[in-house]
């Protein structure tokens, strides 16, 4: 590499290589959308010049490691800038080619429109919803705080980094930014700086069409330290980071004022955001900034050598953390084996050895047996961390002896996230995307709130759980507001996410076991108010999805009987009447219709034998059952909204009795 390239990198002061770098970002963005003939190059063209400050001078990142643990991470929360992104890890020398960036948008390509989640070319998460990004930072950030509280030690600060942000208006707009930059003020996450693309432009035009918040004062009143820069500026942006960096109590944002489209035709109009420059725009924007209008994807050889000290800057780096981390591993050796394990997402030998086992005579709701199920793990996976929306006495989700996190100390493996569903579970999945294995509580009816980060982390798939009680209107009194009868259907329209509602606390015993050994995806476990009686064996019967839990009695059975959650006891009630009226009947438990799908189609029939009436029962809609019904079958649920009452009333008023099923069941067998 030429001295004076390596001295200019090298000092503090910015020149025309870091301008042409800017430069070469922002053509190769918008040479990509022209290709697609899609795609958003506004923010590209505008947010270039932070960008190059951030990844040339500020961001600790190794091109030739994209996974290494103690990199800072960077978040592009506006995701429809990805070509931004992925200009970026070219020109850093990550896995994506000129081809991949002329292949933008393109079926079966690296580089798509809204690229969400793939570390080993260097995206952290770079989230299409507008909102998920920031709030996704937020529990990256908070992971950090927690894992270097817990694995840190003199002279080892093995967990050390930052958190950066990309963020734009419509990101700011978004109510779950509301919900997650709060916390994060609370509790004091110093090492997160969001850089706000403040250009004034969203879709419909100018943002004073539907906004005027005073964004720098709202952050200060979340408790953020707060600066305001020309985000063109590259030397004034650089020391805003620094200045961010040394406040080490307080998140920072940074509203870097800037054009949309800069430079081109339709600078600071909004017909910028969404749509490529045309062939006239493009090359009016590449005659403002001095480029060739042709060829197209050029990168100077001046950029490459520029861009090589990002590579030696990330190498050395790692290096001196290797080195560290292999003093770690001597002195302290039990630590670094526990490290070692949280890394690499294993769970400790015996970790589920010694489940709570419930009695007969006095058998908790779900929600009760998962509370002590927590009891139990807690301590023997450091990995697992949680909390609730403000509902920890309901959710049951706070394990005994444990301590929350709170400004400054952040040693608890307990979360309070407050009444912020959405953020609650944007922040699990950042946990996650650090290798935590989160999992939040809430009311099941409030999973709506939750389902946009539900998605994806299913999306991600990353091992979230969500443990949803108050399953149904066995909740009672509180009505059908609160009474979630869409809600597992509902959930189980996501692919990629298992919905679990166990019969008792054996088969909750089995959900968490099958959601905590899950890499691939999330969890959400549904749990009852109130106390239903232990009726399954206590094995790994659920990890098949369904199983047939009480057999007819004859070689073949009359009619089977599928249920779920608290409707497997009322279908073996059922059984018991029909039996002695000479009815042959296998009841079936499937608590999750995903696992159950996995299985051999062997298995499938074994369970539920072709030309056979089936009864499905679930104190739901019933939408989740046709495709297990034959021409023959019927389903008992609740394709309506609930009421206000007791939950024993209810169950009666609503169909969901003995004699119900028994007439329904005999009503198939005419």
């Amino acid at each position: 590499m030429p001295l004076e390239v390596r001295e200019i990198m090298m000092q503090s002061k910015f020149s025309e290589i870091d301008q042409l770098a800017a430069t070469t970002l922002r053509m190769l963005a918008a040479d990509g959308v022209q290709k697609a003939n899609s795609g958003h190059p506004g923010l590209p063209l505008g947010a270039a010049d932070m960008a190059i400050v951030l990844w040339t001078r500020i961001l600790k990142h190794n091109p030739a490691d994209p996974t290494w643990f103690n990199r800072d991470r960077f978040v592009l929360s506006a995701g429809h800038g990805s070509m931004l992104l992925y200009g970026l890890l070219h020109l850093c020398g990550y896995p994506i080619s000129l081809d991949d960036l002329k292949n933008f948008r393109q079926w079966g390509s690296i580089t798509p429109g809204h690229p969400e989640y793939d570390p080993e070319r260097g995206i952290e998460t770079t989230t299409g919803p507008l909102g998920q990004g920031f709030c996704t930072a937020v529990g990256i950030a908070l992971a950090e705080r927690m894992l270097a509280n817990r694995f840190n030690q003199p002279s080892f600060p093995v967990v050390d980094h930052y958190t950066y942000v990309i963020a734009s208006d419509g990101d700011l707009m978004e109510g779950i930014s509301h919900e997650a930059a709060s916390l994060a003020g609370h509790l004091g996450l110093g090492k997160l700086i969001v850089l706000y693309d403040d250009n004034g432009i969203s879709i419909d035009g100018p943002t004073s069409l539907s906004y005027s918040d005073d964004v720098p004062q709202r952050f200060a009143a979340y408790h953020w330290h707060v600066q305001s820069v020309d985000g063109h500026d590259m030397a004034a942006i650089e020391t805003a980071i620094h200045a961010a960096q040394v406040v080490t109590d307080q998140p920072s944002l940074i509203a870097c004022k800037t054009h949309i489209g800069y430079k081109s035709p339709l600078q600071d109009n909004s017909k910028v955001h969404g749509a490529p420059l045309g062939e006239e725009g493009l090359a009016k924007t590449k005659e403002a900034f001095g480029w060739p209008v042709e060829p197209r994807f050029i990168v100077p050889d001046e950029v490459r050598q520029y861009f090589e000290v990002v590579k030696e800057k990330g190498a050395k780096s790692q290096g001196l953390w290797e080195s560290m981390l292999a003093g770690y591993r001597k002195s302290y050796p039990e630590l670094a084996e526990s490290w070692e394990r949280m890394v690499n997402g294993e769970l400790p030998n015996g970790w589920d050895s010694q489940m709570p086992v419930f009695p007969a005579d006095k058998p908790p709701a779900t929600r009760v047996a998962s509370g002590k199920i927590l009891d139990e793990i807690s301590a023997k996976l450091p990995c697992l961390v949680g909390g609730s929306a403000d509902l920890t006495p309901s959710n049951n989700t706070m394990p005994a002896g444990s301590k929350a996190v709170k400004k400054g100390e952040y040693c608890g493996p307990y979360i309070h996230f407050g009444i912020r569903e959405h953020g609650m579970a944007g922040i699990m999945n950042g946990l996650a995307l650090h290798g935590l294995r989160p999992y939040g509580g809430t009311f099941l009816v409030f999973s709506d709130y939750m389902r946009p980060s539900i998605r994806l982390a299913a999306m991600m798939k990353l091992p979230v759980i969500y443990v949803f009680t108050h399953d149904s209107i066995g909740l009672g009194e509180d009505g059908p507001t609160h009474q979630p009868v869409e809600h597992a259907s509902a959930l189980r329209c996501i692919p990629n996410l298992f919905v679990i509602r166990p019969a008792d606390g054996n088969e909750t015993v089995a959900a968490w076991k099958v959601a905590l050994e899950r890499k691939d995806g999330p969890t959400a476990l549904l749990l009852t108010r109130q106390n239903v009686p232990l009726v399954t064996p206590r094995d790994d019967s659920l990890k098949n999805g369904a199983y047939v839990l009480a057999e007819a009695g004859k070689p073949k059975p009359d009619a089977v009987i599928i249920a779920t959650g608290s409707e497997v006891s009322l279908a073996l009630e059922a059984q018991k009447q029909l039996v002695d009226e000479g009815i042959a009947i296998r009841v079936v438990s499937m608590p999750c219709c995903e696992l159950f799908e996995m299985q051999s189609e062997a298995y499938r029939n074994s369970v539920l034998p072709k030309g056979i009436p089936r009864i499905c029962i679930e104190a739901g809609v019933t939408q989740s059952w046709g495709s297990y019904l034959d021409e023959k079958g019927a389903t008992i649920g609740m394709n309506r909204f609930g009421a206000s009452a007791p939950y024993k009333i209810l169950f009666e008023k609503f169909g969901f009795t003995v004699e119900n099923v028994v007439k329904t069941v005999k009503s198939l067998l005419v």
